[in-house]
């Protein structure tokens, strides 16, 4: 069994104090709606639980009904972070993550409320490298470009 890297969720304090978004629902907190947002932020975040190992991104989610998806590290293409400024002063981050694996087939696989999103990106991309280099995978972009005389 692969040896576990790192284990994490969405972090919903992350959210509260690192988005615009967050401070605006403690502030709706003053009239009762905004605890509504948060319980349901907090579900969605406590629903879902990404593991790393060395060589797959393991996808824990649901409550009642569960399902486990992995996606091999070497079928990365990309891992984007993206944070507004408030997210950088909190310290998280929203990880986006595109590959050849079935998981991702509708899209990228977006990680939200990241903590330590930077750390985490670093090392997903130094763990993406490893595995490519074990498997002796190599990724070849081919762009087309149409040349015509006129």
């Amino acid at each position: 069994m692969a040896q576990l890297i790192d284990r994490f969720r969405g972090s919903t304090r992350g959210w509260l104090k690192g988005s615009f978004a967050g401070w605006g629902t403690l502030l709706l907190c003053l009239i009762g709606v905004g605890l509504i947002i948060i319980a349901v932020r907090w579900i969605g975040n406590r629903s879902t639980l990404y593991e790393v190992t060395e060589d797959r991104l393991i996808l824990y989610r649901g409550i009642v009904r569960k399902s486990i998806d992995e996606v091999e590290l070497y079928r990365v293409k990309d891992v984007r972070l993206d944070y507004s400024i408030v997210n950088q002063i909190s310290g998280i981050g929203t990880l986006t993550i595109t590959t050849s694996d079935e998981t991702t087939r509708g899209g990228p696989l977006v990680i939200r409320d990241v903590e330590y999103a930077r750390e985490r990106r670093e090392k997903l991309r130094e763990l993406v490298s490893n595995a490519r280099r074990v498997r002796g995978v190599r990724e070849f972009d081919m762009v087309r470009e149409d040349l015509h005389d006129g």
